[in-house]
């Protein structure tokens, strides 16, 4: 990704590099045989159970919006590029 001289190859490798990310956390949210806690007030008492935090995913939600949104005006950016410059290579615009 940085090494590339396209602008567009740097932003579709910020995505996978994201998409990686976010995957290593919703990962490590979970918990082995888990429940999702519902309703923790039912049956506490016999209830043997380890729960799963939903935190995390959330969390992880909200930065998949925030990163596409992101990569959308980067993208926006870029075209607009495209136009004024007539290429994407970095090099290029560089030497203009």
């Amino acid at each position: 990704m940085l090494t590339s001289d396209n602008y567009v190859r740097k932003i579709i490798g910020l995505g996978v590099f994201q998409s990686s990310v976010l995957i290593f956390y919703i990962a490590l949210g979970k918990v082995r045989e888990g429940i999702v806690p519902i309703d923790i007030r039912a049956g506490l008492e016999n209830c043997h159970q380890a729960f799963s935090s939903p935190l995390p995913h959330v969390l992880m939600l909200t930065a998949i919006v925030v990163g596409f949104s992101t990569m959308s005006v980067g993208l926006a950016l870029i075209y607009q590029i495209h136009k004024e410059y007539g290429s994407v290579a970095e090099s290029k615009i560089i030497d203009r």
